[in-house]
């Protein structure tokens, strides 16, 4: 008989340990996949300096409550009527310096402009920073770009900042944690490109909900053993090689399918409409988890990773290009950000395997991880599914 006292913390332990998977599956559903991104351009334009700002109206209406008809649709012509105070907030949330010294950003030309995922509002100033007399010297300059909307309201929401010098391309992901980006000729290296674009893609699966529900959905049977009775009634598995091996096959599956896509798309080899390659993910979600419902019937988990990873691939590649990946750097830009998703899935999988292994004996497993679990992963993919369907609209 285990001590009381033991058990307790053996209890707490445990639950400690699942319940950020137990977040995850009951997280907020407006938090889907690239439902908060904002779009960012530092270019030059002839002998002047550029800077654009483009924020969903979404992320608009949290703020400011521009949704006067209560439709659930924010319009261009509802947003033209509060400009003033868009030209203040964007002014106290986006800061350009050169040198240490801040850059002049006047106000704002501002217009709606449409992208895959709906109206944003798109903010363009032309730069005045002191020292710099031309467009030309931008490119040898040491400049700094902090980006601070929006974060106080979505802890998931990012800024994706691009930088095009002409023959200098660089880009950046900006969030909570690191809201400013150094912007310089020293950071256009091969080997300063790829370490950049790892912690992007690191970055990219983790606030990517979709994606780790997905690889969840994947993994959540692997512990059991395999039988012709219901998923709920499934033993638990008896050795650890078999286990990992079946992860492994997973996790190879998904990589090289994702890989292949995202490869093929940002060559420009392949480019799927981009208006329906969110719908599809979420559609992925829904499958893969409902696959897990049907016990022995079901279909290898490894073959759907490889088919909807190639899915998922296109999702990765609208990042990256939405990002601006840099002419000079491609190779190091795509490697990098392909070893960061890697990681950032070697990650969740080292803290869910563990903990699905010690539980793989429990009631609360199979009914509560397994079956419940997939039950709610249904429900958020389909109105994932719903919410990105009416994009399209």
């Amino acid at each position: 008989m285990m001590p009381l006292l033991q058990k307790y913390w053996l209890q707490r332990w445990v639950l400690a340990s699942v319940w950020p998977l137990l977040s995850l599956l009951t997280a907020p559903l407006a938090h889907a996949h690239s439902s908060s991104n904002s779009y960012l351009t530092l270019s030059t334009s002839g002998p002047a300096l550029m800077l654009r700002a483009d924020v969903h109206m979404r992320d608009l209406d949290l703020i400011f409550d521009l949704d006067a008809n209560r439709d659930g649709q924010v319009t261009w012509g509802e947003a033209q009527t509060r400009s003033l105070e868009f030209n203040d907030w964007l002014g106290q949330g986006i800061a350009l310096t050169a040198a240490g010294q801040k850059c002049a950003l006047g106000p704002a030309d501002l217009q709606a402009s449409e992208h895959a995922d709906g109206t944003y509002l798109s903010a363009q100033w032309v730069v005045n920073c002191p020292g710099l007399t031309s467009a030309a010297d931008a490119a040898e300059a040491r400049l700094a770009l902090r980006y601070d909307l929006i974060f106080s309201q979505d802890s998931l929401h990012r800024g994706l900042l691009k930088v095009d010098f002409g023959d200098e391309q660089s880009s950046a992901l900006l969030s909570p944690e690191r809201p400013e980006a150094q912007i310089s000729r020293a950071d256009t290296s091969p080997l300063k490109v790829f370490g950049r674009y790892i912690l992007e893609g690191v970055w990219h699966i983790w606030i990517g909900i979709d994606h780790i529900v997905f690889l969840l959905s994947l993994l959540v049977l692997a512990p059991l053993q395999s039988s012709r009775q219901r998923v709920v009634h499934w033993q638990a598995a008896t050795h650890p090689r078999t286990v990992v091996l079946d992860v492994l096959a997973v996790v190879t599956a998904f990589t090289v399918a994702h890989s292949i896509t995202l490869g093929l798309t940002i060559t420009g080899w392949l480019t799927p409409p981009a208006d329906l390659v969110e719908p599809a993910i979420a559609i992925s979600v829904v499958l893969a988890a409902l696959n897990n419902l049907l016990g022995f019937s079901a279909l290898k988990r490894w073959r759907l990773a490889f088919v909807f990873g190639l899915v998922h691939g296109f999702g990765f590649a609208s990042v990256l290009l939405d990002l601006g990946l840099p002419a000079s750097g491609l190779l190091a830009a795509l490697g990098g950000f392909n070893v960061g998703v890697e990681l950032g899935q070697l990650a969740i999988v080292g803290v869910f395997l563990p903990v699905a292994w010690w539980l793989r004996h429990t009631r609360f497993y199979r009914w509560v991880v397994v079956a419940g679990g997939s039950a709610v992963i249904v429900v958020l993919g389909v109105f994932w599914t719903g919410q990105r369907m009416v994009w399209l609209g």
